[in-house]
Order: structure tokens, then sequence, then C-alpha cells
């Protein structure tokens, strides 16, 4: 399995894998259980793992970051069902954590994801290299929304024009 396939699906607790995507939704396996089913994508959203960014006091940082950090602390992992255990455990392995928009629930997810990565063996670590070579790719995405707003604004004067034809 690899990192960059695996994904939360709102509404459903747990991480799953990508074994195909459609139109409508994905085909998808339970970590957990390993069972595999559609999810619609008019009734769930899917965030891939490795899109998922943390707010820190600095920048936010992509969530194997935390992992890693998780990963190399000495403490052990907290009762997630302790909210004060949750906030002390990520005081002491990732203390840059803004702990005002960062949720108890949030704090939840991220030790239940990391337990389910490192009982499957998953390298969250791996998919950090390519972001740093792409660096070109990345300037050519910040190109993109620009573009794709200018977009919009042309059919709106557009269909202003109509209007004014249309009114003659």
């Amino acid at each position: 399995m690899e990192y960059s396939r695996i994904v939360a699906v709102t509404g459903l607790p747990g991480l799953y894998e990508i074994l195909s995507s459609k139109n409508d939704g994905a085909i998808v396996r339970s970590l957990e259980d390993g069972s595999t089913k559609f999810i619609s994508s008019r009734v769930h959203n899917l965030s891939h793992l490795e899109s998922i960014e943390i707010y820190t006091t600095g920048e936010n940082v992509s969530l194997s970051d935390i992992f890693t950090a998780m990963k190399g602390s000495s403490e052990a992992l907290p009762n997630t069902k302790d909210n004060k255990a949750l906030k002390a455990y990520f005081e002491k392995a990732y203390p840059e954590l803004d702990f005002d928009r960062v949720y108890a629930s949030d704090m939840k997810k991220m030790v239940n994801w990391f337990s389910a990565l490192q009982k499957h063996n998953i390298d969250f670590t791996a998919t950090e290299q390519p972001a740093e070579e792409g660096s070109e790719e990345t300037a050519d995405a910040s190109v993109a929304p620009e573009e794709v707003a200018a977009e919009p604004a042309a059919p709106a004067k557009s269909s202003r024009g109509r209007k004014k034809k249309t009114e003659e």
C-alpha cells in the first residue's frame, strides 16, 4: 500500500485505500477490516492524507510531518478518550501545533490514523521527496488558478453583452 492512495472519507470512520476511481465516486478498501465498498461522491468527500495540512504557530505543515514527529517521539500514544492526555502528548511530540485551531477531535484522528498506518507498515515519509523535486510543478499549479479565475470573468462579460443585444 502506498501513502498516496490512502484517504479519509467524510462520514465514515478510519482510513481507506483507493482501489479505483470513477466519475461518480471511488471503490475503496478499509484498512481496518479489509472490506471493499463503493463511495459515492454525491454523499461523501475523499481527503487524501498527503494533501492534509495541520495548523502550527508558524506555517502549516503536512500531516506526514506530524506523523514523522509522532514516530520519533519517545512518548507512548495517548488514550483517544482523554482530551487532556491528547493535548499533553502533542505538546511533547509536536509543540508547534496551534492548539487554538487544532481541536481534540483532530488530535484523535491523527492518533488513530497514525496507529492504522503503523499497523499496516505504510511509509508516510516517501511522499515528501517528490514534492520537493517538483518545485516547477508547484509553480505551474500557481499559474493555473489565476487562469481559472480569469475564465469565469470572461463569460460574465459576454453574458452582459448578450443581454444588451436582446434588449435592443
